[in-house]
């Protein structure tokens, strides 16, 4: 008996150890490109903007949970818009050799890296400070919906001629499309380092739809490496559930126009729920993409309303 205790303890030390050095290790970089962009360091995260000024107007993109801007670059690749691309607190920049530009309105967030209020914060920097254009768009999925709504709700000021674009998102009283209990997010380092071995397997590829694009390949195959620690991982996923279940439909009064996308075949987050969060949003169009997967803008690009007219 003795021994049987033994060995137990033995493997629940080498068990939470190993969870340990999952959750400090740094994940190997994926993905990174070469783009024009000027680029500025915001505490963790990094804001980057493509021209500093805007005939055909602002847009602002964030990226969702595990992913990075360039989910976004080929459907805002004309060159008069004013795109500015945000990158989570503790992910990946997808630029090679990055450098840095300062400026005296930089204030690193007072909360959390890794939560949405902190990226939100950061969202907030690039609307006051570097949209330039007469009309600006926010255009945030999955967890980069919720990122945008925390960033009307911090700064309702901001967001009054914004039009904001909410792609398959995170909502409040949303869920995931399985739940995941808080036994199965202690165990996350050890799936994230496992979903790095394979990327996209048998187990994984419904969630994705068509895997036939090259381009939307390269992206899903960089996603566990995005995040850079294993911590942030877990402090997103952690986050995400708190938001979602803590967060009011209240918080749509501060959102005046726009638009929720929401895909039918979503295999990430619950579409009804989805949709029955919308319906609580009188400012915000719901369209709903039918026999689409979570990634809208990568499978059905045309749903997205175009940019008003300048």
């Amino acid at each position: 008996m003795q021994f049987l205790i033994g060995l137990i303890g033995l493997v629940l030390l080498i068990v939470t150890s190993l969870r340990r050095w999952l959750l400090r290790r740094e994940s190997p970089q994926k993905q990174a490109v070469d783009l024009p962009v000027e680029l500025f360091q915001v505490g963790s995260a990094v804001i980057a903007r493509s021209r500093d000024d805007a005939p055909g107007g602002s847009v602002i993109v964030m990226h969702g949970f595990v992913e990075n801007f360039l989910y976004f670059t080929e459907h805002y690749a004309d060159p008069n818009i004013q795109l500015i691309m945000l990158t989570s607190a503790d992910y990946h920049l997808p630029i090679n050799q990055p450098r840095f530009s300062t400026a005296d309105w930089i204030k690193v967030p007072s909360q959390r890296p890794g939560t949405i209020a902190y990226d939100a914060a950061v969202l907030n920097q690039a609307l006051e400070h570097l949209a330039t254009g007469t009309q600006v768009r926010v255009h945030g999925h999955s967890r980069g919906g919720a990122v945008t709504l925390e960033a009307a709700r911090q700064r309702p000021d901001l967001f009054e001629r914004v039009e904001v674009i909410l792609e398959a998102p995170v909502l409040p009283q949303g869920k995931p499309y399985k739940p995941v209990p808080s036994i199965a997010r202690w165990f996350a380092p050890f799936y994230l380092f496992a979903w790095q071995q394979q990327p996209i397997s048998p187990a994984n590829a419904k969630i994705f739809g068509p895997l036939d694009n090259p381009r939307k390949r390269e992206l899903i195959m960089a996603l566990p490496f995005n995040p850079r620690y294993g911590n942030t991982f877990v402090t997103n996923m952690k986050d995400l559930a708190d938001w979602m279940e803590n967060t009011g439909t209240d918080i749509y009064q501060h959102v005046k126009f726009g638009a929720i996308l929401v895909p039918s075949k979503d295999l990430v987050l619950d579409a009804a729920a989805m949709r029955q969060s919308a319906q609580q949003a009188e400012n915000l169009q719901i369209i709903e993409v039918e026999g689409c997967s979570h990634l809208i803008t990568a499978d059905r690009p045309d749903s997205i309303p175009p940019l008003p007219a300048v």
